[in-house]
C-alpha cells in the first residue's frame, strides 16, 4: 500500500500567500463589478467624447515615449558598448540607475526645477522662444520625465544584449579588417533587433501605466491619461460610474499591452544588472569615436540634469524649518513605518511562493507535468504586473465606501498593495538563492526530518539571509515612494512623504515641495544602494 506524502508546510504557506494575492487582486475587481453592475445605465453614459479622448492621449503620450526613449538608447547602447575604455564608462551605468530608484515624484520635481517657469533653464529656454517660458507643463512634460526614466533603462538592457554577442564573431570580425558600418549591419544589429521588441514593449508598458508623472505634470484635461482619470472621478467627482469605466478600459489595455510583452519575450521586472566588465571591439575611426563620445555626454547630460535640479532646489529649502515642521515628522514616521511593513509581507509572500514553488517541483515526477497549483506558485507573483496599483486601489475605493471610512483604512491598503506590486523584484532576488540551498539541503532535511520553522532558521536562512535583505530594501524603497495609491485613500489623518509633496506642489509652496523630494530621494537611493550591494555581496 502506498503512503501518502506528508503535508509539507511550504505549500501550505504558498498556499495562504496565493489566497492572500487573490483576495486582494479579486477584491478590486469584485468593487468594480459590483459598482458597475448597480448603475449600468450610468456606466453606458460615461463611453463620451471625454473618455475616447483620454484613452486616445494613453495610448498616444505611451507611444511618443517609447519612441524618445527607445531609439536613442539604441545608439546610446551602441556607444557605450564601441568605447570600454571610455572615461567614466562605469560611473555613467552606475548614473543610469538612479532613476530607477528615484520615486517618480522625485523626477518631475527635478524636471520642473530644470525646464519649469521658474527652472534654471527658463531664461535660456525663454530666450530661444522669442518671449516668457511658459514651462513644461502638458504633453512636453510627460514625455521629457518618461524619457529621463527610461533611456537609462532601455540603454543598459541594449548593452546588455549586445554582450551576449559571442567574442568569436568580433575576433573573425578583426581578423578581417571590418568597419564600423559592417559590424553593424553583421553583428550589433542582430543582437539589437532581437532584444528591441522586447525593450520597447517594456517601456511602453510602465508609459502606459504611468500616474504620477502624468497627475504632476500633465497640466489639465488636455493631458490626462485615463489613471489619472480614475483618481480624479473618484476623489474629485465622486463619479463613480466613470471611475469603473476608465478602470474597465485601463485594465483591457494593460493586459493586451502586457499579453505583447509575454509573447516577445520582455524582461518585465527591470533588471539592469550588468557586468559593466570592458571588451575588446573592433578599434573605432576618429569621426565615430566623437560622435559616440558626443551621443554619451549628451545622454549623461539629459540623465543627471533633473537628478542635479532636485539636489540644487532641495539644498536651497530651509531644510531646518522642515525638519522640525510636525507634519513633516509625522509624514516620515508614517511612510517609515508603512514602507517596513509593506517590505516585511512582501518579503514572507515572496519567501512563500518560492518555497511552494519548490516544494511542488520536487514531488512532481521527472517529465511530469506542472500541477495548478505549482503554476499558480511559479506565476502568480507576475499576474500583479497586469493590474495597476491604481486599479486596485479604485477597485476597493467603490467596494468599502458603503462599509466603511475608506480614509480610515488607508494604511492597511498602502501596505498590501505595495506589498504585493513589489513581489516580482523580491522573488527576482531571492529564488535562485533558494534553489541552490534546496539542491544542497534537500535530502539532508528529508532524512532528518528538519522542516517548517526549523528549517528556515537553521538550514536556509544562512544562505538566504543577503537575498531577502535585497528584496526587502528593494521593496521598502518602491513602497517609500510610491504615490499610487495613498493618492486615492490618503487624508490629512494619513500622510505619507510623497502625499505631502504633492500637497505642497499643489499649494504652490514649491521650495518645500523640493527640500521634500531631496531628502525622499536620498532615502530612496540609499534603500536601492543597499540591495544592489547586498545582492552583489550573495552573488560572490
Amino acid at each position: 500500500m502506498q503512503s501518502t506524502p506528508r503535508p509539507d508546510p511550504r505549500i501550505t504557506a504558498g498556499i495562504i500567500a496565493l489566497v492572500a494575492i487573490t483576495l486582494l487582486i479579486g477584491g478590486a475587481f469584485a468593487g468594480l463589478i459590483l459598482e458597475g453592475a448597480s448603475g449600468p445605465s450610468s456606466a453606458a453614459a460615461a463611453f463620451d467624447s471625454y473618455l475616447l479622448r483620454v484613452a486616445r492621449f494613453t495610448l498616444w503620450q505611451a507611444l511618443l515615449s517609447t519612441l524618445l526613449s527607445v531609439l536613442p538608447a539604441v545608439f546610446v547602447g551602441r556607444a557605450l558598448s564601441r568605447h570600454t575604455n571610455f572615461p567614466g564608462r562605469r560611473l555613467i551605468l552606475q548614473l543610469f540607475t538612479v532613476p530607477l530608484a528615484l520615486p517618480a515624484i522625485v523626477a518631475a520635481l527635478g524636471v520642473l526645477a530644470l525646464y519649469g517657469h521658474a527652472g534654471y533653464f527658463a531664461g535660456i529656454l525663454g530666450t530661444f522662444g522669442g518671449g516668457e517660458w511658459p514651462g513644461i507643463y502638458g504633453l512636453s512634460g510627460i514625455l521629457v520625465a518618461h524619457v529621463f526614466f527610461n533611456l537609462p533603462l532601455a540603454t543598459r538592457l541594449f548593452l546588455e544584449a549586445l554582450g551576449t554577442v559571442p567574442a568569436d564573431q568580433w575576433r573573425l570580425a578583426s581578423q578581417l579588417g571590418m568597419d564600423a558600418r559592417s559590424a553593424f549591419r553583421l553583428i550589433e544589429w542582430p543582437a539589437l533587433r532581437t532584444a528591441l521588441p522586447g525593450v520597447a514593449g517594456l517601456v511602453f508598458m510602465l508609459c502606459i501605466t504611468s500616474f504620477t508623472i502624468v497627475l504632476t505634470l500633465g497640466g489639465g484635461p488636455a493631458a490626462t491619461t485615463l489613471e489619472v482619470a480614475i483618481y480624479q472621478a473618484l476623489r474629485f467627482d465622486f463619479d463613480p460610474a466613470r471611475a469603473v469605466t476608465l478602470t474597465f478600459l485601463q485594465i483591457v489595455l494593460t493586459f493586451v499591452v502586457v499579453a505583447m510583452l509575454t509573447r516577445l519575450g520582455a524582461n518585465t521586472a527591470g533588471d539592469t544588472n550588468l557586468p559593466v566588465a570592458p571588451r575588446r571591439y573592433l578599434a573605432a575611426s576618429t569621426t565615430e569615436a566623437v560622435l559616440n563620445a558626443g551621443l554619451i555626454v549628451l545622454a549623461l547630460l539629459f540623465v543627471a540634469g533633473p537628478m542635479a535640479a532636485t539636489v540644487l532646489a532641495g539644498l536651497e529649502a530651509d531644510l531646518g524649518r522642515l525638519a522640525g515642521e510636525d507634519a513633516v515628522r509625522r509624514a516620515t514616521l508614517t511612510s517609515a513605518g508603512l514602507s517596513f511593513l509593506s517590505a516585511l509581507l512582501c518579503v514572507m509572500l515572496s519567501l512563500s511562493l518560492i518555497a511552494a514553488r519548490r516544494a511542488l517541483a520536487l514531488r512532481r515526477r521527472a517529465g511530469g507535468a506542472m500541477s495548478l497549483l505549482e503554476h499558480a506558485a511559479d506565476t502568480g507573483a507576475g499576474f500583479v504586473l497586469v493590474v495597476p496599483p491604481i486599479v486596485i486601489g479604485a477597485g476597493w475605493f467603490l467596494a468599502l465606501r458603503n462599509i466603511t471610512d475608506v480614509f480610515a483604512i488607508a494604511p492597511v491598503m498602502v501596505v498590501a498593495v505595495n506589498a504585493v506590486m513589489a513581489m516580482p523584484f523580491a522573488i527576482r532576488a531571492v529564488r535562485p538563492a533558494y534553489d541552490a540551498a534546496s539542491e544542497r539541503h534537500e535530502r539532508l532535511c528529508l532524512a532528518l526530518g528538519i522542516s517548517g520553522w526549523n528549517r528556515l532558521r537553521l538550514v536556509d536562512w544562512p544562505s538566504l539571509r543577503r537575498p531577502l535583505a535585497t528584496g526587502f530594501a528593494f521593496a521598502m524603497a518602491l513602497s517609500l515612494g510610491d504615490l499610487g495609491v495613498i493618492a486615492l485613500f490618503g487624508s490629512d489623518s494619513v500622510q505619507t512623504l510623497p502625499y505631502l509633496l504633492l500637497a505642497r506642489m499643489g499649494s504652490y509652496r514649491t521650495a518645500d515641495a523640493a527640500g521634500l523630494a531631496l531628502l525622499l530621494g536620498l532615502v530612496c537611493l540609499m534603500l536601492v544602494v543597499a540591495a544592489d550591494w547586498l545582492g552583489r555581496e550573495a552573488k560572490a
